[in-house]
């Protein structure tokens, strides 16, 4: 995602950072890509306007070509997250109060997976399809939650009197990357999938954020502004070798 005067924008690069491409050019709000599990496909948001009041979710080919519509809810769908058979996307729908929702691959048979009485956002699939990992906020403070596909058997696995949100599975499925400010600011943690062994990855006094795992689950890419504008970093597993990819 990049940032200009009149818009916001889906780009796409290489592992290293070389080869960045633009691949939305549509006035407005384009954000929250997630590639497809074959790599053939990415869905997106996006709403008219840079403080757009609603947005929706699409579709659209590696190269940003065939772009297509998926949702019609008039309101903020975001983070959209594929299932690793490709064939469903979760997705938050921010109203009064967020949840979890999921829906075919090609936008049917739309239905909320999280309760009504409480506000869910950031949905992040299991790497065998069969649980879903959320953000759930209660009162003043927000926990990482897992679940079954279908919503049932909710478990909760942070318990901080802060904001853990952004889980990120890792694809073997082992661990659970996310971002917390339990000790101040915004760095990256990673836990066991089971919410055991949690460590702090980051450490430095800007907010480091949203992190995304490597395919091999040896590297974790993530949003940090400790260069003075928000850009995309990679490290190690293990929170060592951290280097800038994206500058402006």
């Amino acid at each position: 995602m990049s940032l200009s005067a009149s818009s916001i924008d889906v780009y796409s690069m290489n592992a290293d950072g070389s080869a960045q491409r633009r691949l939305t050019r549509a006035p407005g709000l384009d954000t929250y890509a997630a590639w497809s599990p074959d790599s053939r496909h990415l869905v997106f948001a996006a709403g008219r306007g840079i403080s757009a009041v609603t947005l929706e979710l699409y579709v659209m080919n590696a190269d940003g070509s065939g772009r297509r519509q998926l949702t019609r809810m008039g309101a903020l769908s975001a983070m959209p997250a594929w299932s690793d058979d490709g064939k469903k996307i979760a997705f938050e729908i921010d109203a009064l109060p967020a949840a979890v929702w999921v829906m075919n691959a090609d936008g049917k048979r739309r239905h909320r997976l999280t309760p009504r009485s409480e506000s869910d956002y950031n949905p992040a699939w299991s790497p065998n399809g069969r649980r879903i990992a959320f953000a759930r906020k209660q009162g003043g403070n927000v926990d990482i939650y897992v679940m079954n596909a279908d919503g049932s058997h909710e478990r909760r696995l942070t318990h901080t009197r802060r904001v853990d949100a952004k889980p990120a599975w890792s694809p073997n499925g082992h661990r659970i990357a996310f971002q917390s400010n339990r000790d101040g600011n915004f760095e990256v943690y990673v836990m066991s999938a089971d919410g055991s062994n949690q460590r702090r990855l980051t450490r430095n006094g800007d907010e480091d954020s949203n992190p995304t795992w490597a395919p091999d689950s040896k590297r974790i890419a993530f949003q940090s502004d400790r260069s003075g504008d928000f850009e995309i970093w990679v490290m190690k597993a293990d929170g060592t070798a951290a280097r800038q990819l994206t500058r402006g």
